[in-house]
């Protein structure tokens, strides 16, 4: 099965910076796009960012956009997610997802695979 494990989270205080990072054993074929989720305390999950295979195609949520950076490494099979000036309201836990087809999409549900999460805590 497809395995997902989320790295790179942590404490820092507001205005600091986190480069969360998606890794999987599975081959680079069996995985299309590949997104980044967060859910805060007592919350929904939200959508954070998503990338596409084989295409530089992006999309980010409002509220990270122009902060944050996706990427990914298709040769090792991993996704990035490079957040910078980091606010109290980041805080969440961060999923990492995947899914078959290679069009990245902004929905939770298109997203068959899962990481168990990273927290990542912000400080005033």
């Amino acid at each position: 099965q497809v395995q997902l494990v989320e790295s790179g989270g942590g404490l820092v205080q507001a205005g600091g910076s986190l480069r969360l990072s998606c890794a999987t054993s599975e081959q680079t074929f069996t995985l299309g796009a590949m997104g980044w989720f967060r859910q805060g305390p007592g919350k929904e999950r939200e959508f954070v960012a998503a990338i596409s295979r084989g295409n530089p195609t992006t999309y980010y949520s409002d509220f990270v956009k122009g902060r944050t950076t996706i990427s990914r490494d298709n040769a090792k099979n991993t996704v990035h997610l490079q957040m910078d000036s980091l606010k109290p309201e980041d805080t969440a836990s961060y999923y990492c997802a995947a899914r078959a087809s290679p069009i990245a999409t902004t929905t939770s549900r298109s997203y068959n695979y899962w990481g168990q999460g990273t927290q990542v805590t912000v400080s005033s």
